[in-house]
């Protein structure tokens, strides 16, 4: 019986794998038989037993380390046990000298690497989407707000351009605390590979070798939590963006914006009571699920908070936290690429907009052109009390500039008409994107 969401209705496939009871299970067995060959290597162990080990851990079964696991009580133990039945005498050599977490850690590190490896991949894609967009519409021009007031214009491919360069440097952070996070070590009991020889170093590199990973500098019996915390903080960081660009298509959704919208099925149903209804469900779902990632954030943090070279407080909370964070993140990038590959734009509304405060908006522009006459400063509070006076007034900014001597000793109604043209008031949008789009295609 499926009871968390995860379950049936959120992630895919490929990241749930990533995560489920039968991978973590190769990739245990996958340690443990890097582990017994750079044991070998030093002739800690017989060479002939780590080839009988690398080749019966392919043969363990899920079920039978679970029955073990339920008699004894220990996971890890268990694991040990099911392989060894497995291999004869060679199966006294199993585990030899390591502690659990030389296992288990080693093996989620080679969980976050194919885990990394997805979201990487899955964020190129929403990157490309966005620079699409942002090309598309580098000369799309709208009404800019801030506050949630409208503001002079910008352009809706500057807005993509912008969350394209937020995207970018999630994919550079990801890249640079890879190397930090895919991490195994081979340490023993405390860290001090005693229980190894002299050879504890050899063989700690030699089996991340084998795994194609890096290797801890130093640890106690566990990898320490600040590199895990690291990653945990980077998919709370990056579905926030998400959020806000899902926030932002939200808002622009809104009945009496209606700028952009979702796109929408033809059979698809906005709502069991009104018909009409066209909600934006898959931002609102990013919204929703970003907000449980953020919560994985403090979790993580406190399991680096550990007593002396180790307990087992982080254990049960990381097997939770990985995974949830991991699909959701995964499921969250993909959902973000959706809505924005299939957005809707309404040219009337964002031309709307822009006419929206009758000139109101293009004050800025107007308090520049004067202050090459006036100055800068009294350009603004001759334009700040026209602007009072149109609000008040009822009318246009237009008619309240051509009411006052000092706006008009300085400027003719053509010049007035072409300060307040909002498509003449984008500034350098337009380059800004088509250096941002040039760029990153090349990384994409």
């Amino acid at each position: 019986m499926a009871v968390h969401p995860i379950e049936y209705r959120y992630g895919t496939a490929e990241m749930k794998q990533v995560w489920s009871e039968e991978t973590r299970l190769e990739k245990l067995l996958s340690v443990e038989s890097a582990l017994a060959r750079a044991e070998a290597d030093v002739e800690l162990i017989p060479a002939g037993a780590a080839a009988v080990i690398a080749e019966k851990v392919h043969v363990v079964l899920l079920d039978r380390v679970n029955e073990i696991e339920d008699e004894i009580q220990h996971d890890m133990m268990a694991l040990v046990l099911a392989i060894s039945e497995q291999c004869g005498d060679a199966g006294k050599w199993v585990h030899f000298g390591a502690t659990s977490s030389d296992i288990l850690d080693t093996a989620t590190a080679l969980q976050m690497r194919d885990a990394i490896s997805i979201q990487r991949v899955k964020l190129c894609g929403l990157l490309g989407t966005l620079v699409e967009q942002a090309d598309a519409h580098k000369e799309t021009v709208c009404a800019g707000r801030t506050h949630g007031q409208i503001g002079v214009p910008t352009t809706y491919g500057l807005r993509f351009a912008i969350w394209a360069c937020e995207i970018d440097r999630h994919i550079t952070r990801l890249d640079e605390l890879t190397p930090r996070v895919v991490v195994g070590k081979i340490g023993g009991a405390v860290g001090t590979q005693a229980s190894f020889g002299k050879n504890g170093t050899t063989i700690q590199k030699n089996t991340m070798k084998y795994l194609g990973i890096g290797s801890v500098e130093v640890a106690n019996q566990i990898v320490q939590r600040d590199r895990y915390a690291e990653f945990v903080m980077w998919m709370a960081n990056t579905v926030t963006t998400l959020d806000k660009i899902c926030t932002a298509v939200r808002n622009l959704q809104r009945s009496e914006i209606a700028e952009i919208a979702e796109g929408f099925g033809k059979k698809q149903v906005g709502s069991s009571t009104m018909p009409h209804k066209r909600n934006p469900i898959k931002s609102e779902q990013v919204c929703g699920l970003a907000r449980i990632v953020r919560a994985m954030v403090e979790p993580e943090l406190m399991n680096n908070t550990l007593w002396d070279e180790r307990d087992l407080t982080n254990s049960s909370c990381e097997r939770i936290v990985f995974p949830e964070a991991c699909v959701l993140t995964d499921h969250l990038i993909n959902l973000t690429t959706k809505v924005i590959s299939g957005l809707q734009f309404y040219p009337e509304n964002i031309r709307r907009s822009l006419d929206l405060l009758s000139g109101l908006n293009m004050a800025e522009s107007v308090m520049i052109v004067l202050a090459e006459h006036v100055g800068r400063q009294e350009a603004h509070s001759i334009i700040r009390e026209c602007s009072i006076a149109a609000h008040e007034g009822g009318t246009s900014l237009k008619n309240a500039l051509l009411k006052r001597d000092e706006v008009t000793a300085h400027l003719g109604a053509d010049e007035i008409d072409v300060a307040l043209d909002p498509y003449s008031y984008i500034g350098t949008a337009v380059e800004q994107v088509d250096a941002v789009v040039a760029r990153l295609r090349t990384r994409v």
